[in-house]
């Protein structure tokens, strides 16, 4: 295999690391400077250089960007996949964890649980954006950051308006997060790879810092996880988009809750901590993938004139509940299920005598025109009262809300 690995720096350990897990599987491989690439749109097939000179080619490619190049960054990922170069972290995976608000946007719509988080812009909504995830303390966290900068504990609902009244005047977008105290400073990193956790640890923060970041002085311990911490991992990394990725957990009380999905973890801190051979690892997925590069399929069926893909819930009362799916009419109607989903669980290609229960989610590829009659019409979303949760420090419900003015990323 002649892997490319992206990275601006080449002694850092992590890129170190995999480089010689590579070479010592007989692999060819280079570490390619991100910002030295040119993106060549002149031909008639997508093509790239690198020093100015023609790329030359290669199996796959393994992009460590940094925060800072995030956008060349992710645009020279692009032109891989369009090259059909097999990368483990696509351009839009990267782009969605190093967003912290798209990325609790996605993993929400997926259920995968988060510590309460609300994001406005308005001066006159903060008071009651701090209530809504249940008063002070509270966390503040830029949209954009790494190794802990930018995350900022309110101890009081005055100190957290400040905070976020000044970092609005200077054009900073944040999250206003519940903090969650009984994680006790600390939380768990899962290293996802591929369909697995390949390697675990506790990090703890030291003193009075509660962010636990290697960084800033955390300690580190392996730590074997639970099944359900392991596969909300792999799940939170997959919907990302993501199949190399470091994804931080709390330990709250009813489970994990997920707060940030790493696209280039560091692999430093977890390879001392666990002992274990993380950077191989990761180096034998790209190599067992490398034959099959992303494919954007609505992208690839847009050529498909009258096709296309979409979700069918089989709803309580339908009547594919209890039909396999041969006897359910969708094949008689060309449609193909691609997967099925049924809570937690993915079926991948199923077989036509699966059969069907309500609540089942399918994601089907076929004329859209027969699929257009198996989707429901969209429901109006009935208004919501929300209620406010008691303020967790002294028990009581939260001040009244503010009365609303009349005017108006490097590693981790």
């Amino acid at each position: 295999m002649k892997l490319a690995i992206l990275s601006r720096s080449l002694r850092a350990y992590s890129t170190q690391r995999l480089k010689s897990a590579a070479l010592d599987r007989g692999h060819d491989v280079k570490v390619l400077d991100t910002l030295r690439f040119g993106i060549d749109l002149a031909g008639d097939e997508p093509d790239m250089m690198f020093r100015g000179k023609p790329l030359s080619g290669y199996d796959a490619v393994l992009p460590r960007i940094g925060s800072s190049v995030t956008y060349f960054g992710t645009a020279v990922v692009r032109q891989f996949e369009q090259m059909d170069v097999y990368t483990p972290n696509t351009a839009a995976g990267i782009m969605n964890s190093r967003d912290k608000l798209r990325a609790s946007q996605i993993l929400s719509r997926h259920g995968i649980a988060q510590p309460a988080t609300v994001f406005v812009r308005n001066r006159g909504e903060v008071s009651t954006a701090i209530d809504m995830v249940g008063g002070a303390p509270v966390v503040i966290k830029l949209l954009e950051g790494t190794q802990g900068i930018g995350v900022i504990l309110a101890p009081t609902k005055k100190v957290a308006e400040a905070i976020i009244e000044t970092l609005h005047g200077t054009n900073q977008q944040v999250l206003i997060q519940r903090f969650v105290e009984e994680s006790k400073g600390k939380d768990v990193r899962a290293l996802v790879v591929g369909d697995r956790v390949v390697a675990a640890m506790r990090r703890r923060a030291q003193g009075d810092e509660f962010r636990s970041n290697v960084h800033r002085g955390g300690t580190v311990e392996q730590v074997e996880l639970s099944e359900e911490y392991a596969e909300t991992a792999v799940r939170a990394a997959h919907i990302m988009g993501l199949r190399v990725a470091g994804v931080d957990m709390l330990e709250g009380e009813d489970g994990p809750l997920v707060m940030e999905v790493n696209s280039s973890p560091g692999l430093e801190g977890i390879e001392r901590a666990t002992t274990l051979d993380v950077a191989g690892a990761i180096v034998d997925y790209i190599a067992d993938q490398a034959g099959f590069p992303e494919v954007d399929v609505r992208q690839r069926l847009a050529v498909s004139t009258g096709y296309g893909v979409a979700e069918i819930a089989v709803l309580a009362g339908s009547d594919m509940a209890g039909q396999s799916i041969e006897d359910s009419g969708l094949l008689e109607k060309d449609l193909q299920v691609l997967t099925l989903h049924r809570g937690a669980s993915v079926f991948p290609n199923p077989a036509d005598s699966k059969v069907l229960e309500e609540g089942d989610r399918l994601l089907c590829f076929g004329k859209t025109e027969n699929m257009r009659a198996l989707i429901p019409a969209r429901s109006q979303r009935p208004k919501r009262v929300k209620k406010l949760p008691k303020n967790p420090i002294i028990g009581a419900p939260p001040a009244e809300p503010a009365a609303r003015p009349d005017a108006e990323s490097g590693e981790s």
